[in-house]
């Protein structure tokens, strides 16, 4: 009996033993964040408040979802009217990261913004593309067909309009003759309808609204930005100088947290991050269409991991200098964006 009563004391010491020990490895575990998430407390900023996109999720959203900013979370302030607009929050100290058109990061830096891109965001290829549309029945053929007419876009000194006047600049139109087209701002859901209404010549018309719209026919594409410039990483998240000093880890941990997603959906088929970014949506609760992300197709980001690069900043310093707004020598291109945050510039260069 007494033997008896020793193996069961040995067994109940070893299974307390084994629970004290799970406790403890799930303790440190939460501690943690999760494998490879660090604990919160190293990082400066437990929270990293941005501005959305209705009916579209970005890509912090998607990182966020994936798992890959825990234990940091987002904390939305609202939806976004244009890129310019997005990042101009960044200065104002109103959120911490912003994304915007390479074209409108420019601007506000050389303008003395203390910004830094740090990741892109958006970009050009051959399933995401932005096209100039008309209706079937117009008589726009050619760029010089567009003087005197009236283009729609959602904002102005932005993408759409530095496209613009670099198609009508290739087709050989002076500067005289490009400020007869008249520019008009709309909300790009909104441009369709403007356009097959005749209340405007062209519209923009980008990824999911130009599939919608070819679904349904009546309208052709004078041309695209994909046509222009070819693969090209648009857009990219800007964070403060100031952020990036005094929450070193917490921005590494964004930029990280942006490659992998933007990785990810590159490498995962289509159904699955269709399917994802409903959920998304669905989720979150705003009271909008989740319709639209079923035309999906890609982020167009060229660069690994949303990785930067120099050419893509100069192609719009040159034509920023060349359309007056900025002096030759202003500003180096390598002066507006670091990769060094990026885990995957120790295999693609900085």
């Amino acid at each position: 009996m007494r033997e008896l009563d020793t193996q069961s004391s040995i067994a109940t010491t070893r299974r307390r033993l084994a629970a004290a020990l799970c406790a403890a490895l799930a303790l440190a575990a939460c501690s943690k964040g999760g494998p490879g998430n660090g604990a919160a407390g190293d990082y400066e900023v437990q929270e990293l408040r941005y501005q959305g996109f209705s009916g579209m999720v970005s890509v912090p959203e998607l990182a966020e979802d994936l798992g890959y900013l825990a234990p940091i979370k987002l904390s939305y302030v609202g939806n976004t009217i244009s890129g310019p607009q997005d990042i101009q929050t960044v200065v104002t100290g109103d959120t911490d990261l912003g994304q915007a058109f390479n074209g409108a990061v420019i601007k506000l830096i050389a303008a003395g913004a203390p910004l830094r891109a740090v990741v892109g965001g958006y970009g050009i290829d051959a399933k995401r593309w932005s096209g100039f549309y008309v209706t079937e029945d117009s008589p726009i053929q050619a760029a010089r067909d567009l003087i005197g007419k009236k283009v729609a876009m959602n904002t102005l000194g932005a993408h759409h309009e530095l496209m613009l006047k670099e198609y009508l600049s290739r087709q050989g139109l002076t500067s005289a003759e490009i400020a007869q087209v008249t520019l008009v701002v709309l909300p790009p859901v909104s441009a369709e309808q403007a356009l097959r209404q005749k209340q405007v010549d062209v519209a923009v018309l980008g990824d999911i609204l130009r599939d919608k719209a070819l679904e349904r026919g009546g309208v052709r594409a004078l041309f695209s930005d994909h046509e222009l410039f070819g693969e090209l990483t648009a857009g990219s998240y800007v964070l403060s100088k100031r952020f990036l000093k005094e929450s070193p880890n917490s921005a590494r941990k964004f930029v990280e947290a942006a490659a992998r997603a933007i990785e990810w959906a590159r490498s995962t088929p289509r159904e699955e991050v269709v399917a994802r970014l409903q959920r998304i949506i669905e989720r979150r609760g705003r009271n909008e269409d989740a319709s639209l992300v079923k035309y999906w197709t890609s982020l167009g980001v060229a660069g690994k991991g949303g990785l930067l690069s120099a050419g893509e900043y100069q192609i719009w310093i040159d034509w920023l200098v060349k359309d007056g707004d900025l002096k030759a020598g202003q500003i180096k291109a390598e002066d507006l964006f670091t990769n060094e945050l990026n885990p995957f510039a120790a295999t693609q260069g900085k």
